[in-house]
C-alpha cells in the first residue's frame, strides 16, 4: 500500500480484491464530468469542437463497471484504487494479456477520479501504477481508448501518451468518439 499526503488528507493506494468490488465501494465516488470542448476527428486530423454534455453513470452503468472490474481481477488483471478516509476516490484497471503484435499492448481499460478529488495528483499516481504493473508483465505499451473531452486529453498528453500506432477495433466500435492512444513503457 502506498500513501500520498495532500491538503485534503492522506490518500492510500492499494490493489483491489475481487470480493470488495461491489456497489457499496462506489457510494462516495462521483463520476460526474461536465464536458463542453471535445476532440473530434475531421479530415484525418483532430480538432476541438463544442459538444456539451454531462458524463455520469446510471445504476446499470455501475453494475456493468463492477462486472468488468471483477472480471479484470478474476482473469489476472490489475485493479488499483485511491482512497481518502477509506472512501474510493479513484481507480485504474489494466487487462491481462497482450494484443497488437509487436506493439505488445496491455489495455488500460479504465481510469477515473471522483469529481471532488480531480487535479490532486490521484490520476497521475494511478496511471503510473498501471504503467509499472503492465511493464512488469512484459508489455511494451499501454493502450488507452481515451475520452474525447479536452480535459481528459490534456491529462493523457501530460502523461506522455501519443496517438496509437495501431487501433484496437473493439474500442473504436464501442466508443467512436474516443481517441486511441498509447503510452510507451
Amino acid at each position: 500500500m502506498e500513501r500520498q499526503t495532500g491538503y485534503r488528507g492522506m490518500i492510500e493506494y492499494r490493489v483491489l480484491q475481487e470480493q470488495e468490488i461491489e456497489r457499496g465501494l462506489f457510494h462516495s465516488f462521483i463520476r460526474r464530468q461536465v464536458v463542453d470542448q471535445c476532440l473530434r476527428r475531421e479530415n484525418d486530423s483532430w480538432v476541438v469542437r463544442s459538444d456539451p454534455f454531462i458524463d455520469d453513470w446510471s445504476e446499470e452503468d455501475y453494475q456493468i463497471l463492477i462486472d468488468c472490474l471483477r472480471n479484470t481481477v478474476h482473469t489476472g488483471g490489475f485493479v488499483y484504487g485511491a482512497f481518502l478516509d477509506d472512501k474510493l476516490k479513484g481507480f485504474v484497471s489494466v487487462e491481462n494479456g497482450f494484443f497488437g503484435g509487436e506493439n505488445r499492448y496491455y489495455d488500460l481499460s479504465a481510469i477515473h477520479v471522483s469529481e471532488d478529488m480531480r487535479r490532486e495528483g490521484i490520476g497521475k499516481a494511478l496511471f503510473f501504477a498501471a504503467a509499472d504493473w503492465a511493464g512488469k508483465q512484459g508489455a511494451k505499451k499501454l493502450y488507452i481508448s481515451a475520452h474525447s473531452a479536452i480535459e481528459s486529453q490534456a491529462f493523457y498528453c501530460a502523461m506522455g501518451c501519443v496517438e496509437a500506432q495501431e487501433y484496437h477495433q473493439k474500442h473504436v466500435e464501442a466508443e467512436p468518439f474516443d481517441r486511441q492512444l498509447e503510452y510507451v513503457l
